[in-house]
């Protein structure tokens, strides 16, 4: 018996309709914050449901100082871990517990 025999395809693209309806974008971008991209798009990523994984490269404070802030007061996460910073967009909340 195949493993995709009792796959429902429909069923996993109704889901994922239902998620793009929900606001959420799907998406996991990995970026390098370096100061070579502006925090606009850094933004418009998080406002489109995006979450960031950044490998930090150079004084995070300094790198993500524009954009910090505002995630933060729309209700998004970030989280500094391992030399990367995670960034979440609101609803998405980054789990801390098995650390």
């Amino acid at each position: 018996m195949s493993d995709f025999e009792g796959l429902d395809l429909q069923a996993v693209e109704d889901q994922m309709a239902a998620d793009a309806d929900a606001g959420g974008s799907n998406r996991v971008v990995l970026g390098v914050l370096d100061g070579s991209e502006e925090d606009d798009e850094w933004l418009d990523m998080i406002e489109d449901g995006a979450v960031l994984v950044l490998d930090v490269d150079g004084d995070l404070n300094e790198l993500a100082s524009g954009f910090a802030r505002p995630v933060k007061e729309s209700g998004g996460e970030l989280m500094h871990f391992r030399g990367f910073l995670v960034v979440t967009p609101p609803g998405v909340t980054i789990d801390t517990g098995r650390l």
